[in-house]
């Protein structure tokens, strides 16, 4: 078994800790409202930070959004802690499934697709964590814009590439597991996008509450690569020094000395 599967387990296991810990140090500094509040007002006399008492009044500048979580220091370099190292990791672990579909089968256009919207996801991710949406709320978006809707068709296309590649019962039944995960977080993500562009203060407090969920089955779903990566071995990362092209291109070539071996010349079978 692989050392290389520790990867995909790390990235849910980091990230989701990493994010609920932000969420715990920003409630704790009274910079949000905690998420079991759905009561919110246009305005209040005091900010909340400055408040106190059993009751706090919450405007929607205090939703429990991820986003809102990291704005305000110290949880805000914390955020960016945690989004910078979740994208490497992104990162690697979509490099390796790639470079693995390769060595075991070959590669196709969903392959490199995956690899295209995994990187995307991972620079729009950097992008989040590292310019609050209060003090760079452009950039912050442009950067939520782009990692939510490739993170979500990265999940769609690995589902597909499971499938496809599917040859034992193990594989099936981590294709179907996948397109389950892959069902709740196009579910939660459009939840989510709908109800933040409402005026209903709960509506606006259900988007983060979905926006969390979305997240969550993200990161679980790059866990799921453990059962891929746990055959990971140093010809997996041949073929990335190598290339792609070169490494199919030499598949094909054993695969045509098989089938020569198998069918031999006329005149030998004459002999």
């Amino acid at each position: 078994m692989s050392m290389w599967m520790i990867l995909p387990v790390s990235l849910p296991a980091l990230t989701i800790t990493g994010i609920w810990v932000v969420y715990a140090m920003a409630l704790y500094n009274q910079h949000v409202c905690p998420v079991d509040n759905w009561l919110y007002n246009q305005s209040c006399e005091e900010e909340l930070p400055l408040q106190s008492g059993p009751i706090l009044c919450c405007t929607l500048d205090n939703v429990p959004l991820i986003s809102k979580c990291g704005t305000l220091p110290p949880e805000s370099c914390f955020f960016s802690l945690i989004c910078s190292t979740g994208s490497f990791m992104v990162m690697v672990i979509v490099l390796l499934r790639y470079a693995h579909v390769i060595e075991k089968h070959q590669n196709c256009v969903l392959n490199t697709a995956s690899l295209s919207t995994g990187w995307i996801c991972a620079a729009g991710l950097i992008m989040v964590g590292n310019f609050q949406v209060d003090y760079a709320k452009v950039l912050h978006y442009v950067g939520a814009g782009v990692a939510f809707p490739t993170s979500m068709l990265f999940v769609c296309l690995q589902s597909a590439l499971t499938y496809r590649l599917a040859k034992t019962q193990g594989d099936y039944f981590m294709a179907h597991m996948r397109v389950g995960m892959s069902l709740l977080a196009f579910v939660a993500l459009v939840l989510s996008g709908v109800f933040f562009v409402q005026e209903s203060f709960v509506l606006q407090h259900a988007s983060a509450i979905f926006e969390w969920v979305f997240c969550v089955i993200i990161m679980l779903f790059y866990g799921t690569f453990a059962f891929e990566f746990s055959t990971v071995t140093s010809n997996t990362l041949m073929v990335l020094a190598k290339g792609g092209a070169q490494s199919t291109s030499h598949q094909d070539k054993m695969e045509g000395l098989g089938t020569a071996n198998q069918h031999p010349p006329e005149s030998m079978t004459m002999l």
